[in-house]
């Protein structure tokens, strides 16, 4: 963990700070082997190198990065009710994405880098 992604979190407004904790201490969880650094711009967990998951905010929502540009419209079907792109799942500011989701892009993410080194 760095002052820079300290800085990053200290800067959220409410409710977006909330929001960006939350999902930070459940990636946490779910990426325990994960360094923490910026990446992008915004909070990124980072194993064995690569990027797995970021957080960051701007001024109307807060947003989930996969690091990939396949992982969302993999996941399209557990992420109806949240406005997608190809690199983003946008996050309304004051509700964290559920754990069971966090969960499943950070599983799709992985295998996607395991199976890039198989």
């Amino acid at each position: 963990m760095t002052d820079d992604v300290e800085a990053y979190f200290a800067s959220a407004p409410e409710p977006h700070r909330t929001t960006l904790l939350t999902m930070r201490a459940m990636l946490g969880e779910l990426l325990p082997e994960a360094v923490e650094t910026i990446a992008y711009g915004v909070p990124t967990f980072k194993v064995d190198g690569k990027g797995v998951a970021g957080i960051g905010f701007t001024a109307g929502h807060c947003q989930y990065l996969p690091m990939s540009g396949a992982v969302t419209s993999a996941l399209a079907d557990q992420l109806t009710g949240y406005v997608t792109s190809k690199g983003a799942v946008r996050v309304p500011p004051d509700a964290p994405l559920p754990r069971e989701i966090l969960a499943a892009l950070v599983e799709a993410r992985l295998a996607e880098i395991a199976a890039a080194h198989a």
